[in-house]
């Protein structure tokens, strides 16, 4: 794999996240107790295949500025980046683990300083995640500025969302922290679904109708297009395909709720335009989705509280399988 260091300057310190001794007073490099900085014990950099590279032809595997950022963490986030890490066997599984989410832990520190790592949610992966797509990152990319590719923002949001799922089935997120969907959250939820049609809201409604059936991340939603949709028979769309983690194309039925829906939608769109927009007519983004689901679910009869603690994240499954597994029969 190339060998890149997304924004590789280190992270500094934040409360219950990062050290607060600042990794950027020790620059790549730069000599420590009287000689060249060696991986120390417990080190990022002392599991095979990861070894950091200070300076060329040293032999080093990945940037030591991502194993610095990485060793500088609070023991508990330390040791889960650690244990997910070596789970895989694989050198280059690592080294692109290591890389992509020490890019995150940069724009992550870089956006909300005093966050710990292991409490980032959904909405804040959907936001890193389009801000590559759009090119408006200034941090956590490599080239500031610069649009990612949809296939490789795809890698990292799978990647990253690996490493979220790792750290709670491993109990390094604190339970209750990221409260799950309950069969009977998701049957409130379509009520409300129904009640956003009913007072004139197609685009909010069909969103979070969509989110609900599919699980797709929310850069996937904000691209539907006409070609996106396939109707078995005459009439209303039965079929939407989009990208699932991976980037690849997965079909699914549309709920009965949302073909009507998506009808009056597609009346007014051209081909190649996106269906599900905002009322002034720009594209939707993790934000604008995060609030048509609260509003849904708000609707439905889940309490204000808990409404308001679901994201689009919660709605998703890291791959195909799971995707098929996890999604409502209609």
């Amino acid at each position: 794999m190339p060998r890149a260091h997304d924004d590789a300057a280190a992270v500094p310190g934040a409360s219950g996240g990062v050290h607060a001794q600042s990794l950027t007073s020790r620059e790549p490099g730069t000599p420590s107790d009287g000689g060249a900085r060696k991986a120390r014990a417990g080190s990022v950099g002392r599991i095979p295949g990861l070894r950091p590279r200070r300076k060329p032809g040293d032999g080093g595997e990945v940037a030591a500025a991502d194993v610095d950022l990485v060793d500088g963490l609070a023991a508990p986030t330390r040791r889960t980046v650690v244990a997910w890490l070596t789970e895989r066997p694989s050198a280059a599984t690592r080294q692109a683990r290591l890389q992509v989410l020490a890019a995150f832990l940069r724009w992550l520190h870089d956006t909300d300083p005093a966050l710990e790592p292991l409490a980032a949610t959904g909405a804040h992966l959907d936001a890193y995640c389009d801000g590559a797509l759009s090119g408006t990152l200034a941090v956590g990319v490599r080239t500031p500025g610069k649009p990612l590719s949809p296939a490789t923002v795809s890698r990292k949001r799978a990647m990253l969302s690996a490493f979220y799922t790792f750290a709670w089935r491993s109990g390094a997120v604190r339970p209750g922290s990221v409260p799950a969907l309950t069969p009977g959250d998701r049957r409130l939820l379509r009520k409300g679904i129904a009640r956003l049609a009913a007072d004139g809201r197609p685009a909010e409604a069909a969103a979070v109708a969509l989110l609900d059936a599919t699980g797709a991340p929310v850069a996937a939603l904000a691209g539907i297009t006409l070609q996106d949709l396939r109707a078995v028979t005459a009439g209303e769309p039965a079929i939407v395909t989009v990208p699932d983690g991976r980037g690849d194309l997965v079909a699914f039925p549309i709920p009965a709720l949302a073909r009507p829906l998506l009808r009056t939608l597609s009346s007014s769109r051209t081909p190649g335009e996106p269906l599900i927009r905002q009322d002034d007519g720009h594209p939707v983004d993790a934000r604008w989705v995060k609030d048509a689901l609260t509003e849904a679910a708000m609707a439905g009869g889940i309490p204000r509280r808990r409404a308001e603690l679901l994201d689009p994240h919660m709605m998703r499954a890291p791959t195909v399988t799971d995707l098929l597994r996890t999604r409502p029969t209609y």
